[in-house]
């Protein structure tokens, strides 16, 4: 088994969508980024990443290259999770906490559970999400932007 640690923070900005686990969440800022600036799904990616000793998501999705330009997160993880199989490995478990002052995420939670799940081709016991505030301390606390920290654990593929 091999096991990854990610992590990703964005800044939250006017006239942007938020986009959270590949969930469009109603709020009046979103992340600045790149790509659609999901920092759950990019942490999970890093996780992934990180333990196949593969890089980042910055080296496999450059920000300099205008084809990832807005472009799906989970569209992104896709090609890592097939990345992933190529060497061998599947998916065990995810683990993944967001750290947000605001919006309230618990009601868009199991979404991006499932919209994580269906990438990763796991059932939805294997895929957690959990989110937090900071109380009020730090950039999170005071809106400025939003955090994601997240384990995954790769198992090898039975031939």
């Amino acid at each position: 088994m091999k096991i990854g640690i990610g992590y990703d923070v964005h800044a939250l900005v006017e006239d942007r969508k938020l986009i959270l686990g590949g969930v469009d969440v109603p709020y009046e800022k979103g992340l600045l980024g790149h790509s659609d600036a999901d920092v759950v799904v990019h942490a999970i990616e890093d996780a992934m990443l990180g333990a196949m000793a593969l890089g980042d998501i910055g080296k496999l999705f450059p920000d300099t290259d205008p084809h990832y330009k807005d472009a799906s997160s989970l569209a992104m993880m896709e090609t890592v999770v097939s990345l992933i199989r190529k060497h061998g490995y599947r998916v065990g478990n995810v683990d993944c906490t967001v750290i947000a002052q605001a919006p309230k995420l618990a009601p868009y939670i199991e979404e991006m559970r499932r919209n994580i799940a269906d990438v990763c081709q796991k059932e939805m016991r294997d895929i957690s999400v959990k989110a937090t505030t900071s109380e009020k301390m730090g950039y999170e606390g005071r809106g400025e932007g939003i955090t994601a920290m997240a384990v995954v654990l790769l198992e090898p593929i039975e031939k």
